[in-house]
């Protein structure tokens, strides 16, 4: 029995340390596929000036440090913009102090980091924002950093907060609108079910061999600085984010697919 373990925990090694091998020598080829760039150099990504779009202080550590760590090791431009200052308990002043102290452990420069603070952005599960007012907010920062990536949450945000799908809405949105130049991709998070949400590890390799627009997996030197930008969001910390950090696949893996450019009938308001 113990031969049998031994075995069996040495080919799940073996496994993780293909998929980390084959995976790093193919993201950056992989995102240049996704957005449409030929390049005779598969690691260089200076040219790419990555948007991610959040709604909340920590969203970009549990959902998308993955790809912000792949994306800033290979010397893309990374920016993130925060919607709210996640003032739901009150504690909007000491969640933005978190947030850049989190970019700083991912890599993203404060100069590099946008909070937003509006009055009908309200960091609030039940409250609707508006499509326009998002996507303009979008479009503005991304006219003024000539962003060409943009990665955000896909329909049902993850965790199903109300704020990540509105922020999927308007980007949808963006892409019918004109406003969009012509060579920006627009990724969103895939959401999975809650099984899979929670293997850890074991989510790696499905993750890897399911079809998905883009794959980014971290190597347990990702997941420790993922962790340790987690811990910079101290008025998070309650029990229940520890069993998070351990066991969420968003800690080492993220899945994208592209969002199609074209017509949409979305409700505005």
């Amino acid at each position: 029995m113990v031969i049998w373990l031994i075995v069996v925990s040495l080919l799940i090694i073996i496994s993780f340390r293909f998929v980390f091998f084959r995976h790093e020598k193919g993201f950056a080829k992989s995102l240049k596929h996704v957005m449409g760039r030929l390049s005779n150099q598969d690691t260089d990504l200076s040219g790419v000036r990555a948007l991610f779009v959040t709604a909340h202080p920590d969203d970009e550590c549990m959902f998308f440090a993955p790809t912000i760590i792949q994306l800033v090791q290979f010397n893309a431009s990374v920016y993130l913009l925060c919607l709210s200052e996640g003032n739901y308990y009150n504690q909007g002043s000491l969640r933005k102090e978190e947030l850049l102290n989190s970019c700083a452990v991912l890599g993203i420069p404060g100069s590099k980091v946008s909070i937003i603070d509006h009055k009908n952005l309200p960091d609030d599960p039940n409250a609707q924002w508006s499509i326009s007012l998002v996507s303009s907010v979008i479009s503005k920062h991304m006219k003024m950093n000539s962003i060409n990536l943009v990665l955000t949450f896909d329909g049902r945000g993850v965790s199903g907060h109300a704020n990540h799908t509105a922020i999927y809405k308007a980007v949808s949105h963006l892409t019918c609108t004109g406003e969009l130049p012509i060579d920006c991709c627009l990724l969103s998070l895939e959401t999975v079910g809650m099984i899979r949400k929670y293997l850890s590890l074991l989510e790696l390799p499905l993750s890897w061999l399911l079809p998905s627009s883009l794959c980014c997996i971290t190597g347990l030197g990702g997941y420790r600085q993922a962790k340790a930008a987690m811990l910079c969001h101290r008025t998070q910390l309650l029990w229940f984010r520890y069993l998070y950090i351990i066991f969420s696949r968003y800690m080492f893996v993220n899945t994208f697919h592209i969002i199609p450019q074209g017509p949409k009938n979305l409700k505005m308001y």
